[in-house]
C-alpha cells in the first residue's frame, strides 16, 4: 500500500468517525476548552451513555484525548488543527447556501406563449 492509499484511508476514518452530528458537536464543543463527560453532557444536552458511546469512537481515532485529575477524567481534542477542518467545513457549507439562496431567489423564466393570465392559471392549479 502506498502512502497516498495509507493517506487516503486514515482520512476516510477520521470522515467516518465524525459522520454522526452529536460527535461534531462534541468536537466543536471541545474545541473550546478541556470538558468532563457531565459537561459534555451539558453542553451537548445528551445523556451520559450515549456521550460515552460517541467519545470511544473518537477516542478511537485518536481525535480526542483524556486526562485524569483525582476520580474526573477530562476530554480534550488531541489536535486543535481539527477544529480549524471544521471551521473550514462551516464556511464551505455557507458558501453552498449563499449558491443555493441565490438559485432560489432569481426570476424564474416564463415559458413562451404563456400570458400573465395563463401564468396565473398554472399558479392556481
Amino acid at each position: 500500500m502506498s502512502i497516498q492509499d495509507s493517506m487516503r484511508r486514515f482520512k476516510a476514518g477520521i470522515f467516518q468517525s465524525l459522520a454522526h452530528p452529536t460527535r461534531i458537536f462534541i468536537v466543536e464543543t471541545l474545541g473550546q476548552r478541556e470538558m468532563t463527560v457531565t459537561q459534555i453532557c451539558e453542553s451537548v444536552g445528551i445523556a451520559q451513555a450515549n456521550a460515552s458511546q460517541h467519545l470511544a469512537i473518537l477516542r478511537s481515532k485518536h481525535i480526542v484525548e483524556t486526562r485524569k485529575e483525582g476520580n474526573q477524567i477530562f476530554y480534550r481534542l488531541r489536535d486543535p488543527l481539527l477544529e480549524e477542518i471544521l471551521k473550514k467545513m462551516r464556511q464551505y457549507f455557507l458558501v453552498h447556501m449563499t449558491e443555493v439562496r441565490s438559485m432560489l431567489s432569481e426570476d424564474v423564466d416564463v415559458p413562451a406563449g404563456l400570458d400573465s393570465e395563463s401564468s396565473a392559471e398554472v399558479a392556481e392549479s
